[in-house]
């Protein structure tokens, strides 16, 4: 079993039962996906760019990513509707714990003067969007095979009702939110 579901279970679900008095384990929030989005805007002129994000995305991941295309056409981007501009992978289950676990205890600590994640991006549903300005944090990419340093969302979906329960939840199994003053 992994290390943060273990925590999930022994730590998290007691302590938001008694602070929020909830009946039944069941109305405890849950982490239901991580959905981690790389957009390669510039796929458009060169389809080998998106190639490269994908690889990238794999390694980190390790999980194969899909392809996401252009639901209208924006001549100003030079983008016609259906044309690939990006990709994700959705992680469920153990491979969401693990992904979680290696982002919260190896990938943020390596970003240079981090000083927490903000507390502000919630989307008042009980999910939170942390965005990322290059992929070479994580351990697994090497510097030297990187096509173009490029950005990414990762979206953590729970089945929390309110920013607070969200918040809680996230910041019980280890998330480095900044501490307010």
């Amino acid at each position: 079993m992994n290390r943060l579901k273990e925590k999930y279970n022994k730590e998290v679900v007691p302590s938001l039962r008694q602070k929020y008095n909830y009946k039944s384990v069941m109305e405890v929030p849950t982490l239901e996906k991580i959905v981690v989005n790389m957009g390669v805007g510039d796929a458009s002129q060169n389809s080998k760019l998106l190639d490269a994000a994908m690889a990238d995305l794999e390694i980190i991941t390790g999980q194969k990513p899909v392809k996401t295309h252009a639901k209208k056409a924006i001549a100003g981007f030079k983008i016609r509707q259906g044309q690939a501009i990006g990709c994700k992978v959705t992680l469920r289950g153990e491979s969401m714990y693990n992904f979680l676990d290696k982002l919260i205890s190896i990938t943020l600590p390596r970003v240079r003067d981090f000083r927490g994640i903000s507390n502000k991006a919630f989307d008042g549903r009980g999910n939170y969007t942390l965005g990322l300005t290059e992929q070479l944090i994580f351990s697994e990419i090497e510097y030297d095979n990187v096509v173009k340093v490029r950005g990414m969302d990762i979206v953590f979906v729970t089945t929390a009702k309110t920013n607070e329960e969200a918040h809680d939840l996230l910041n019980g199994l280890g998330m480095p939110f900044k501490k307010q003053s």
